[in-house]
């Protein structure tokens, strides 16, 4: 498959309880699909980003980028507290987010626009 199908966001896939393969977007795991091999939910979770993709263009809205596609004018480096670095990290893990991304998501929330 090509790699570009995804425009360059991580994809992890698992064998969940019931025997199916889930593949989902590790910086969305909102966008995901399942079936009964590996590949078959690759290529489901293609069509469903695809799906993804012409809904964001028919509302008007930008479609999000991969963190590692995004221009960034410089790293932000800042010193935090060990125990919200462990909270931060435990929350980004539950979200299916690299720290990078949940912090960039948390930071864009806070600015006027953001979602």
């Amino acid at each position: 498959m090509n790699e570009d199908v995804f425009d360059g966001f991580n994809v992890n896939i698992f064998l969940d309880e019931d025997g199916d393969y889930l593949a989902h977007f590790v910086e969305m795991p909102n966008v995901s699909a399942f079936s009964d091999t590996p590949e078959g939910a690759l290529k489901e979770l293609a069509l469903a980003w695809k799906g993804v993709k012409e809904s964001y263009q028919k509302h008007q809205e930008p479609i999000p980028k991969a963190p590692t596609r995004q221009e960034h004018e410089a790293p932000v480096n800042v010193p935090i507290d060990p125990q919200l670095y462990r909270a931060l990290t435990h929350e980004a893990l539950k979200s299916g987010m690299s720290l990078h991304a949940f912090v960039a998501q948390k930071l864009k929330s806070l600015t006027p626009g953001g979602s």
